[in-house]
């Protein structure tokens, strides 16, 4: 290839600018073809690289911790089971309770809401020491979705 024929004379606009090109240059388009392939195979080889990390290991020591995942997940389970159940006996003998005193259902219902939403938007309502300092400490981390489950309507 010769340089005469890659060679173009640009002629200037009526104006006296200097016209810009509206054609990209394929070398440059190659070039950022180029790279947009090199950062894909970049992000190719650090999955690669990650995969391996996890192939390297033992099949046992990954089953294993398969295994410890699957075990919390159950406790988490037992744990939500037993913790629903007390929540629904406890409602019960509150309901019973409060029928033997000549008060409704909705009553109870409407107090204890009450009772979450003081403790939800109170500074520190611990409902008469009847909540410890670290499970507030646990229910402020979850106030956004608590208050989404306590709002009253």
């Amino acid at each position: 290839m010769s340089l005469s024929s890659d060679l173009t004379i640009a002629q200037l606009n009526p104006d006296g600018s200097v016209p810009v090109p509206t054609a990209h240059d394929a070398a440059a388009n190659a070039a950022a073809e180029a790279l947009q392939r090199e950062a894909q195979l970049e992000a190719l080889k650090a999955k690669v690289d990650d995969l391996q990390e996890i192939l390297a290991k033992p099949l046992n020591d990954i089953l294993a911790e398969h295994d410890k995942f699957k075990e919390m997940a159950a406790a988490w389970d037992s744990f939500g089971a037993m913790w629903m159940l007390s929540q629904r006996a406890m409602k019960r003998v509150a309901l019973d309770l409060a029928a033997q005193q000549g008060v409704s259902d909705e009553d109870v219902v409407a107090r204890a809401l009450a009772y979450a939403n003081d403790v939800l938007n109170g500074d520190g309502v611990d409902l008469g020491g009847t909540i410890a300092p670290t499970q507030l400490v646990h229910i402020a981390r979850h106030k956004a979705f608590l208050r989404k489950q306590f709002r009253q309507g």
